[in-house]
């Protein structure tokens, strides 16, 4: 007698192979999380400050490494974290003080400056001297929340809030006299100091801020642990240490710059060469305000420069530069600005490929001025000193020894001014700055030849 099996057992045993092998059911897919989509990170509105594009930076890495997009959502100062406390972002990163802010969760600092008191006349000698002072801060700013601490030593402290304005506005209108006092970061001072030379501070107004990026209350814990490893990271590998330095670097070498001197030239002297400075960028896919600061780095901008060593013109080139390039007349300022904007696009060309930007214009400015092959010398040591010779803040740290008998007779182009090298690309990436910090139509184009001899002082 043969035994069958009903068709509904067949059915079941069919769609249903768990039942066969004894296996769980597959659960459910685990829902993302909106961050896992898109990041939102709120962001100051306005602000092309450098430490607005340490945080950019800073954020992009971060999203890179979650591998996941971003939503920047700029707004004001003043509404940054009450916009975060409603959890309209994830993340805020914006220069914001972390310490004795109150109901917002801060992740690891990345950074410490100190909150300086800035004010025209008479500077400061005690703390409570700034009771009777006129002071401007911006809303809800680092300053703002150093100013709260300090007013519980001194509740007689007030303070007026400014929206729309950045702490460079305030810094320049303490400088113009049109405000008594405001409050800066040390690294702010230091920049707006490069736009106006009477610029002081004496006294911290309250402990240091330690920058960090806020959470929103409603955080997902996965998302605040992915962004304290990231922190830690950057900090171990050297990655932070870099891109602090390429914002604040040339700050803290230049603080004595003759910011007068130089921005009484780019009004006097720079309007009758921006024209060839704009040709030689757009020969050469250069922004012609870098080019621009290197020939005031090199000449201040005089066409008829000459060294004791026969170095000449607004770009101060060799006798075997000026050939390489097919210069006829060193002196004339054309021919030095395109020659000079082609020689340094050859120096990029030639560094390795795997070079990024900006390192590879901090390098090709540091070959421009003491040569490729020292360049490359610095490279090699570099590499031996366990550091990475495709970062300028590390070659910058070896360059120097170029002009040690200990190192330059081991290497191959032997002895240099290495330090020279790197005063001129810090200098260099100053006066960019500044020149990227002007309105375009602030420095007119004229063309004349007749500024040759007016200017030359």
């Amino acid at each position: 007698m043969r035994t069958s099996i009903r068709p509904s057992l067949i059915t079941m045993l069919w769609f249903c192979p768990a039942l066969l092998c004894g296996c769980a059911p597959t659960p459910p897919e685990t829902p993302r999380k909106s961050w896992q989509e898109e990041l939102t990170v709120i962001v100051a509105h306005g602000d092309t400050s450098a430490g607005a594009e340490l945080e950019l930076q800073l954020v992009t890495l971060f999203a890179k490494q979650l591998q996941v997009n971003i939503k920047l959502l700029p707004l004001p100062q003043e509404k940054i974290l009450p916009s975060l406390l409603a959890n309209k972002a994830h993340i805020a990163a914006a220069g914001l003080r972390s310490n004795g802010q109150v109901g917002v969760e801060f992740g690891t600092s990345y950074q410490t400056v100190r909150e300086q008191i800035v004010c025209g006349g008479k500077p400061l000698r005690r703390l409570e001297e700034l009771v009777s002072r006129e002071i401007a801060v911006l809303a809800g700013s680092s300053q703002q929340a150093a100013l709260r601490e300090t007013k519980q030593k001194f509740p007689r402290l007030r303070w007026d809030v400014r929206d729309d304005q950045t702490v460079i506005d305030l810094l320049a209108e303490v400088s113009e006299d049109k405000l008594e006092c405001t409050i800066a970061n040390e690294e702010q001072l230091a920049l707006a100091r490069n736009f106006n030379a009477r610029l002081n501070s004496t006294l911290d107004i309250a402990p240091p801020s330690r920058l960090a990026w806020a959470f929103a209350p409603d955080r997902d814990e996965a998302l605040f642990a992915e962004a304290q490893k990231f922190f830690a990271e950057i900090k171990q590998d050297g990655t932070l240490r870099r891109l602090l330095d390429r914002f604040y670097g040339h700050n803290e070498r230049l603080g004595s710059v003759d910011a007068v001197a130089f921005k009484t030239k780019i009004y006097t002297v720079l309007p009758h060469f921006r024209y060839l400075f704009e040709e030689a960028a757009t020969l050469t896919g250069m922004d012609w305000r870098l080019l621009a600061a290197i020939g005031y780095q090199e000449s201040h901008w005089n066409p008829l420069a000459t060294s004791r060593t026969n170095v000449r013109g607004i770009m101060m080139l060799t006798e075997d530069t000026a050939d390489r390039m097919g210069v006829t007349n060193r002196l004339d300022a054309r021919q030095s600005i395109m020659a000079g904007a082609r020689y340094l696009q050859l120096l990029k060309e030639q560094l390795p490929l795997r070079i990024d930007e900006p390192d590879r214009t901090w390098l090709a400015l540091a070959a421009y001025n003491q040569g490729y092959g020292h360049l490359e010398d610095a490279r090699v040591l570099a590499v031996k000193s366990g550091l990475n010779p495709d970062i300028w803040s590390d070659v910058k740290k070896v360059m120097p020894l170029l002009a040690q008998p200990l190192y330059y007779q081991e290497l191959k182009y032997g002895h240099a001014r290495g330090g020279e090298a790197v005063i001129f690309v810090e200098t260099v990436r100053l006066h960019h700055d500044i020149l990227k910090h002007l309105n375009s139509d602030e420095v007119p184009r004229l063309k004349s030849r007749k500024f040759y001899l007016p200017f030359l002082g």
